[in-house]
């Protein structure tokens, strides 16, 4: 089958992930801006999660832009990322509304690894749908990156207990190193 009915699925579901979001920020009652600093933690949360959906959004996209057709497992395995992709916004607001306490910021790393899982899923699957010699197989290659993410972030989960700033580092160097779209997909198809 066609894969626009999954990329319009899949951006409708991201759209509405970064609307929760948002949403979970509440204005302050205090009309000074002295009355933001208590928010400063959930904003910092927002925004590294923000980028992170923004993230899977884009190198989502650019994987489908690789790919001709799907199956049903794939539709499956996009489903299980769209989950784990979908859990985001509470862990964002736990994190952020107890201020980067140890168990939130652990419990975020988890499903981080998870929505990498999920990810590395997806991947496979679109690679199994197609031929071995495929765009997309040969762009993600061994995929050391999308491995190394998932052992940051299983790293940082029991981190966070040791000392959550580490952790939060961690994520962000994650983010760092995914920010730019994944451009093995895009070198390969543009050859």
């Amino acid at each position: 089958m066609g894969k626009g009915r999954l990329e319009a699925f899949s951006d409708g579901v991201i759209a509405i992930i970064i609307t929760i979001m948002v949403l979970e920020l509440k204005a302050p009652a205090d009309p000074q801006l002295s009355g933001l600093r208590p928010l400063v933690p959930a904003f910092l949360s927002y925004v590294l999660s923000f980028v992170y959906v923004g993230i899977y959004w884009n190198n989502h996209h650019h994987m489908l832009h690789a790919v001709r057709k799907v199956r049903g497992c794939v539709l499956w395995a996009n489903l299980h990322l769209l989950f784990w992709l979908s859990l985001i916004p509470f862990v964002t607001g736990w994190m952020g509304e107890n201020h980067f306490a140890p168990v939130p910021v652990a419990v975020y790393g988890a499903v981080m690894v998870m929505a990498a899982l999920a990810y590395f899923i997806l991947a496979r699957a679109l690679v199994a749908s197609h031929d071995g010699d495929s765009p997309l197989a040969a762009a993600l290659g061994r995929d050391y990156k999308g491995k190394a993410s998932m052992t940051l972030y299983a790293a940082a989960i029991p981190l966070a207990f040791l000392h959550p700033w580490i952790s939060l580092a961690i994520y962000v160097l994650v983010a760092l190193l995914w920010f730019i779209p994944d451009l093995r997909i895009e070198n390969t198809l543009g050859e």
